[in-house]
């Protein structure tokens, strides 16, 4: 994905409240277009190579699985997103990176996925069209490369058949292979450690919509033990942008979802406990206590301010008025004169004399006061901002405190104080009652998990758990799941935890490098034969894909069979008296 930082920063700021305060300016991140890259040399000889899709509900992957040093890496990096309103034409469609702004346009956003299913074949089309054009596919009506495309945990067999129809049938590949994103992230990882294969662990995953808990025996997934968790980034990103909005609903418009996420990715942390950590998020010291004081002491003097400049602009306004009233009576125009009393609901000339001697004192005082208000509020001559002490108590009756505020800067308005909602967002994934959800976290779904084992392969999953998925990129998560994980194993229960090197872009590696291990005629690829001989839900199981389990139709014994051929004969062996009794009623009547 190419992305660029605007040229003006987002006037939004925020500040996290830790030991030290910091203020951040939002990136606020517009795509770019991608290029039409070119296919290179290395892609179409000795043959071609395989296109590797990561096709993900957050973001699509794509590239080539060709072992060159310059094509190791994805070329097209964007959001599984189709901007589309209602009506338009497929041409009128906006997809990925081609949308600069994603705001604006959210509100006609179409995805391909419900949660983590692809159930709108006619937006993965338009995904699938933009892949292939910005790869540099230029064949008309078909793709002559193998496809290796990511699809998520128990796959249903109608979303596959779909999927093999939409790739063989609309766009005539040769060969596909299907695997799931997080046992290609697994392959991976185990490959670049040296580690043993076919290996057992447990793989806990966490994508924008879904989380996955799915236990691997022998390098094989055993499916009927996978559990899935309905929480993600995407549920993150909302809750964070509802407590928000709650907290500031003047900058309502401003607290924007792609800020939340960047706000999430960037800023926010897995507490290792989350009450104490709370709780030392609530406690600030006397310093702070302090500053905030000044904070709110200078926003209702900016607020005072504006009243008396907007109520100074009404008595002008108003006297301006009546001193054109005036001038009539010194004209001569009685007649203008009185007809204009009676509109200022005034009875005679000296309530008009009286009336305009207030405003004039009046505006005169605002005058004078902002005035003073200038002299004092005149920046110090070294450029420092003056700061009230408040410990020291105003022993003056008189004075007042005006006289010692500094001037109020503007941009607080536009600042967000995020202290506690940078630990609470995350913490949803271990404790989805907070944002309502009846169901359980991802450390209880992995307890629940190894209590279907037994104690002696129970041992051998924990001693190899491993996190993947663009949503466990947070700091601390690794330890946090270490707690946790002691907190419910055994005595003396050894177990490791590992985290994947790219969360987010490992499960394209994993599939690239599988794709250059396996070639044509190895296990996992589906061949055309194979899609029109078993249909397209058919699948060819291998060490990162799921568990293929037939449809199976009961079909009838031949008992049944000769029971139901017997009513049959006997149901047409019966007289049609229906054109007797239409013609008798005919006679009678």
């Amino acid at each position: 994905m190419v992305t660029k930082k605007t040229e003006l920063s987002a006037r939004l700021l925020f500040s996290t409240m830790s030991n030290k305060r910091s203020v951040y300016t939002f990136e606020d991140y517009t795509c770019s277009p991608d290029p039409v890259f070119t296919v290179e040399r290395e892609c179409l000889e000795p043959c071609p190579a395989p296109i590797v899709l990561d096709n993900g509900s957050f973001q699509c992957r794509a590239g080539w699985a060709c072992g060159v040093s310059q094509l190791d890496q994805p070329r097209l990096v964007f959001r599984s997103v189709v901007a589309r309103s209602r009506g338009a034409a497929r041409s009128d469609a906006h997809v990925g990176n081609d949308i600069p702004n994603l705001e604006p346009l959210r509100w006609t956003f179409k995805s391909a996925f419900d949660r983590n299913l692809v159930v709108n074949f006619d937006i993965q089309e338009l995904i699938f069209d933009y892949a292939f054009m910005h790869l540099g596919i230029s064949t008309q009506g078909h793709v002559d490369h193998p496809v290796v495309i990511t699809e998520p945990p128990s796959n249903p067999l109608h979303c596959r058949q779909m999927m093999s129809e939409l790739l063989f049938e609309c766009y005539g590949v040769p060969r596909v292979a299907y695997g799931v994103d997080s046992l290609f992230s697994f392959y991976y990882n185990n490959l670049s450690d040296g580690a043993d294969l076919p290996s057992t662990g447990l793989v806990v995953s966490s994508g924008y919509h879904c989380s996955h808990v799915l236990p691997i025996i022998n390098g094989r997934l055993d499916a009927l033990n996978c559990k899935r968790v309905n929480l993600g980034g995407g549920q993150a990103a909302a809750y964070l942008q509802r407590l928000l909005q709650l907290k500031y609903p003047a900058n309502q418009t401003a607290i924007t979802l792609s800020r939340m996420e960047e706000l999430l990715h960037q800023h926010s942390y897995v507490a290792l406990d989350y009450q104490h950590g709370r709780a030392a998020g609530v406690c600030v010291s006397v310093e702070e206590k302090n500053e905030r004081k000044a904070q709110q002491l200078r926003r209702l003097q900016e607020i005072n301010s504006r009243r008396r400049e907007e109520k100074l602009q009404e008595d002008k306004k108003r006297l301006e008025t009546l001193l054109s009233v005036q001038e009539l009576l010194e004209d001569g125009s009685l007649e203008r004169f009185h007809r204009s009393l009676v509109e200022l609901n005034m009875d005679s000339a000296e309530e008009l004399q009286s009336y305009i001697h207030k405003l004039s004192m009046s505006v005169e005082q605002h005058r004078l006061m902002k005035a003073e208000t200038a002299e004092v509020e005149q920046p110090a001559e070294d450029g420092s901002e003056m700061v009230p002490d408040l410990n020291q108590d105003n022993d003056e009756p008189g004075k007042t405190t005006s006289a010692i505020q500094p001037l109020f800067n503007k941009a607080e308005y536009h600042q967000l104080f995020v202290g506690t909602e940078r630990l609470r967002v995350p913490e949803i994934l271990f404790q989805p009652s907070l944002i309502g959800e009846e169901q359980m976290g991802l450390m209880e779904t992995m307890q629940f998990v190894l209590e279907q084992y037994p104690p002696e392969l129970q041992e051998a999953l924990v001693k190899n758990v491993f996190l993947t998925g663009g949503n466990l990129q947070y700091p601390g998560l690794k330890e946090r799941v270490q707690r946790d994980l002691l907190a419910i194993r055994p005595f003396q229960s050894q177990f490791k935890v590992s985290l994947a090197r790219r969360p987010a872009l490992d499960a394209w590696f994993g599939a690239c490098e599988w794709a250059l291990t396996n070639p044509a005629e190895a296990q996992g690829w589906i061949s055309r034969h194979d899609y029109e001989e078993n249909g397209g839900e058919y699948l060819r199981e291998h060490c990162a894909s799921n568990i293929f389990i037939p449809m199976k139709l009961n079909k009838p014994s031949l008992a049944i069979k000769q029971t139901l051929m017997g009513k049959c004969l006997t149901d047409t062996s019966l007289p049609d008296t229906t054109s007797n009794d239409k013609d008798n009623d005919i006679s009678l009547s």
